[in-house]
């Protein structure tokens, strides 16, 4: 592979590389993604980090969104906690606030004025990996088994990691589990190949799902991932992915001597210092989690360049504010069956830890998180435009529905009281989730007397991240010596693609 050779002694040496993508391709660009020390962090203390336990390294219960969210035609900006302890529970909703439910945030003239300099060099969209390798085509698609998800903090990937292991376990799938279990790939750093056990640079083995917390770093991800594994990702409203940090991560140095989350961004200097081990959750984290310098200084051009070389690299960016659109484009990526992308919403905050934020708060927050703000406007753009390219605003409407009234059909099988409760009303202590900084986060409690294939399914459906994966991974290394007698994965994947087909619509 032709290496790129940028500057000596640049602190943009990503974007050098970057703009080279125009006479000389995507082969550039690839490369720059690929190195360490061109992902804008030159002087950046993160990267200069020794290995020392992260204070939430074991800890990964995940605020989503409330789900009657799902059922609202209200953006996150315009909602409200209506009561002191809001928990989830199904709830139908009209056929005139399903068609409202679908007016884009672009329709609604979402974009601040401050993003018109983002202007320049436009990312058009269709240029990236997601048009290149995968195709929306019912009759041309198969299941696909090779799967990175990149889980960015606070942004609903809890939800989303049970969805992947569901249908790993499911299907006798291999995870890229990080070394001695837990639930972070030495997450702050950038993801090493060598964090994942079982991975030999000797004897590389592939594994069909990476889906734990990691910083992005897409050359040492392909070491451990079939070359056409499909990579996503999901986004989240910056505004409320701060207001969740705030109170998630209330014991990181920026967060912990400050009041309130407006006081400390009054004064966010007085608080936040860029050295600190965990300053990354205080700003601009999803820019964190992909593997770009969250302390980057905020222009055009980079914001341009982080933009291209997330299109190059993720087949799907989901938005957590449009859980279930996002859950259908999933399905039709990955050419998966309904039951395999239905979900209940795991690691919800309880609202009485919710607080509504003024419009000086909201402004101060996109401003101090500008680099995510343009990620965030960005890609939901894009998320409607690809809708509307490939599925259609009518059918969406259909998948949607189906997909709510199979989520209804199973929360009536597996749930008491068909909803979630909170901590101190989850009766089997196995399903309790984390509880974590000043969130509340709720569970559920099933159904007693379900059969046992009923009740196995059920608890799949609302087991919590951490039991989970701990489940899996004893499972994976337990069966190791088995490995040997179980068919080769492009086997496993043929017997899928025949099980699953029949089940699309």
């Amino acid at each position: 592979m032709e290496k790129l050779q940028p500057p000596k002694n640049c602190q943009c040496n990503l974007e050098h590389a970057l703009q080279q993508t125009t006479d000389h391709g995507q082969k550039q660009l690839s490369y720059a993604l690929q190195t360490p020390d061109l992902l804008w962090e030159d002087d950046s203390p993160h990267w200069q980090r020794k290995a020392m336990l992260d204070p939430t390294s074991t800890e990964s219960a995940q605020d989503v969104f409330q789900m009657d969210l799902y059922f609202s035609q209200e953006t996150p900006l315009e909602s409200s906690p209506r009561s002191q302890e809001e928990h989830w529970m199904w709830q139908p909703v009209e056929s005139s606030k399903v068609e409202d439910f679908y007016k884009t945030d672009l329709e609604r003239e979402f974009f601040p004025n401050w993003t018109e300099v983002s202007k320049v060099e436009e990312v058009t969209p269709g240029e990236s990996q997601q048009a290149r390798r995968v195709s929306f085509k019912r009759e041309t698609c198969e299941p696909k088994t090779d799967i990175v998800f990149l889980k960015v903090h606070k942004s609903a990937s809890s939800t989303v990691m049970n969805i992947l292991f569901r249908f790993g376990e499911t299907h006798n799938l291999t995870f890229a589990f990080p070394i001695g279990g837990g639930n972070q790939l030495f997450y702050p750093h950038h993801f090493l190949a060598s964090f994942v056990k079982g991975f030999s640079p000797r004897r590389p083995q592939r594994f069909n799902i990476l889906c734990h917390h990691m910083r992005f770093l897409q050359s040492e991800v392909q070491k451990v991932v079939s070359s056409s594994a499909v990579y996503f990702s999901i986004l989240r409203n910056p505004v409320q992915l701060m207001e969740s940090s705030f109170m998630y991560y209330k014991g990181t140095s920026a967060f912990s001597r400050a009041r309130s989350l407006e006081e400390f961004l009054s004064h966010p200097y007085h608080f936040y210092n860029p050295a600190d081990p965990n300053s990354h959750y205080a700003k601009n984290l999803m820019t964190f989690d992909f593997g770009f310098n969250p302390d980057g200084e905020f222009s055009a051009k980079r914001v341009q360049l982080m933009l291209k070389a997330i299109e190059a690299s993720f087949d799907l960016l989901l938005i957590s504010e449009y859980f279930d659109e996002s859950m259908v484009l999933l399905k039709e990526m990955l050419c998966w069956d309904l039951d395999s992308i239905v979900s209940f919403p795991l690691n919800i905050r309880d609202s009485s830890t919710k607080f509504p934020l003024s419009d000086t708060i909201v402004e101060k927050i996109k401003d101090w998180n500008r680099l995510d703000w343009e990620i965030y406007i960005h890609f939901n753009r894009t998320f409607w435009e690809r809708i509307d390219r490939d599925i259609g605003r009518e059918r969406m409407q259909q998948e949607v529905k189906a997909l709510r009234k199979r989520r209804a059909e199973l929360a009536r099988t597996c749930l008491q009281g068909m909803g979630s409760v909170a901590p101190k009303d989850i009766k089997d202590s196995s399903l309790q989730p984390l509880q974590h900084g000043n969130a509340k986060i709720l569970g559920y409690n099933l159904k007693q007397g379900l059969d046992k294939e009923t009740e196995r399914m059920c608890r799949r459906l609302v087991t919590p991240e951490l039991q989970y994966s701990s489940a899996l991974y004893k499972k994976q290394f337990a069966q190791k010596r088995l490995q040997s007698q179980q068919p080769a994965p492009s086997q496993r994947g043929n017997a899928l693609r025949h099980r699953l087909e029949g089940t699309h619509n």
